[in-house]
């Protein structure tokens, strides 16, 4: 897994808040984020073994952006 950067912390923020903004969202742009937000959280939880609540956090992003799959 690669290390993530802060860049792509930031573009996921702002990725956030631009779809939170967007009205006229669609379920497949939500379900697309929410996969990238938990590929990102994942990465973050590997580079920290040990850190019982950056995996937790990172098993719920996960566990939430697959049952959005599943919903589509």
């Amino acid at each position: 897994m690669s290390r993530p950067s802060i860049a792509e912390v930031a573009a996921l923020i702002a990725d956030l808040a631009g779809l939170r903004q967007n009205p006229d969202r669609t379920s497949d742009e939500y379900a697309a984020l929410m996969n990238r937000k938990a590929d990102l959280l994942e990465r973050i939880a590997a580079r920290t073994p040990g850190d019982a609540d950056a995996a937790e956090v990172a098993r719920l992003a996960r566990e939430r952006a697959d049952s959005l799959k599943s919903a589509n």
